[in-house]
């Protein structure tokens, strides 16, 4: 793993020299359609998004997430006790896979209706990702779950910042992509 940061693992098409193919694989899929979800929705994306499935909004199952390209990170955190390793999808990557500009900006709301904004700098191929994983398993409302804006603390000093904790929303449910 040379030149990855110490507590950064990816998994799946994630960054470095898959970087290329990730963006390969996600412009055919723009002329795809978001197939609606099949099982109980988790996240709805909305705002200038070009690929939508239920009246104008990106809606995600479970699975559609979990089927989207995935990245683990294996760091602490100051909600939880030890290293663990998170995975999820990488934000850009969703926001790839929707037609999203480059350069947007997200809000991000939780299911008690908590929002944090996530400026477009904020925003890149290694973080943030949102995680559906700890430790290989799925996690519950009470766990933080069932999705949780997650950035690779362990990784660089940069994501140990108040401002990037305030961006840490668990609980997610919805994204409002904005320019």
């Amino acid at each position: 793993m040379s030149g990855i940061a110490k507590g950064f693992v990816t998994v799946g098409r994630g960054v470095g020299a898959a970087a290329g193919l990730v963006v390969a694989l996600a412009l055919p899929a723009l002329a795809q359609d978001l197939s609606p979800p099949s099982g109980q929705p988790v996240l709805t994306v909305d705002g200038p998004i070009q690929v939508t499935n239920v009246a104008g909004k990106a809606v995600f199952d479970m699975r559609m997430l979990q089927d989207m390209p995935k990245m683990s990170y294996r760091t602490s955190t100051v909600w939880t006790d030890g290293v663990l390793e998170f995975t999820g999808v990488p934000l850009k990557a969703l926001l790839d896979r929707l037609g999203a500009a480059e350069g947007v900006s997200v809000s991000a709301k939780a299911i008690n209706d908590y929002a944090v904004e996530i400026p477009a700098d904020a925003i890149t191929d290694e973080a943030p990702i949102i995680a559906y994983h700890i430790e290989g398993e799925e996690f519950s409302r009470r766990e933080k779950g069932p999705l949780w804006v997650l950035f690779p603390y362990d990784a660089d000093e940069k994501y140990r910042t108040e401002v990037t904790y305030g961006r840490s929303i668990w609980q997610l449910d919805r994204l409002t992509v904005s320019q």
